[in-house]
């Protein structure tokens, strides 16, 4: 019995070891291509606000994007890539937020950088609020953040993707996805960017808890 225990003892030090060399690693590369990664701008509001939204669906309209948060602020979601299982995650967690978002008079809506109809017919099917384009692409700037090879590299990109296929997400490849996306909440009036979350990698979801807050501390603002 001793023996069966010692080299019980032996192996899962061994594993230990390699388990800790392993993450070793992985973290190792996730700072080495953080290096390479463009570092991301705080967004300019000014810029936001007079960007032309155009409508998805049926009858297409343009808006200039400040009607969606002045009188009432908003949740805005700029989404990636809407095919992928990722940002279909992320667009169910912050539609879970809309029962509480709308006792509070705060809209949660969505931008994409393309119009692809059956894909955001899909895509809906995850989000609650409405889906607009953004075809000057402002809402991923002012300094657009490309992930590309790196992706294969980052322990926390496949982390997510583990995570959400558990969850019984599912996604496909259309559409362009390499150009990073994230969260506003936006105030009404002079409040401005209340919160502002930058993905750092795909899967990187924003903290559910931190949007409530910002929106909370928005209302109190108003009262």
């Amino acid at each position: 019995v001793s023996l069966f225990q010692s080299r019980l003892g032996a192996m899962w030090t061994a594993g230990s070891v390699l388990k800790a060399v392993g993450l070793f690693v992985a973290e190792l590369l996730s700072f080495i291509t953080d290096r390479f990664q463009t570092k991301a701008a705080w967004a300019n509001l000014r810029v936001l606000e007079d960007t032309e939204l155009k409508t998805t669906g049926g009858v297409h309209q343009r808006y200039k994007a400040r009607v969606m948060w002045e009188k009432t602020g908003a949740v805005v979601m700029v989404v990636r890539r809407p095919g992928s299982l990722l940002c279909r995650e992320e667009a169910t967690e912050l539609s879970s937020l809309q029962p509480q978002l709308q006792d509070m008079g705060v809209p949660l809506f969505a931008v994409v950088k393309q119009n692809i109809g059956k894909e955001l017919d899909t895509f809906k099917k995850y989000f609650t609020g409405k889906v607009y384009v953004d075809q000057q692409r402002n809402f991923y700037g002012p300094v657009q953040r490309w992930m590309f090879f790196s992706l294969f590299l980052r322990i926390g990109v496949w982390r997510s993707l583990w995570r959400a296929y558990r969850r019984g997400f599912r996604g496909n490849l259309r559409g362009e996805g390499f150009i990073l996306g994230g969260v506003f909440v936006i105030g009404p009036g002079e409040q401005g960017i209340l919160l502002e979350h930058r993905e750092k990698e795909f899967g990187d979801k924003v903290n559910m808890l931190a949007v409530l807050t910002a929106v909370r501390k928005m209302k109190d603002k108003i009262k």
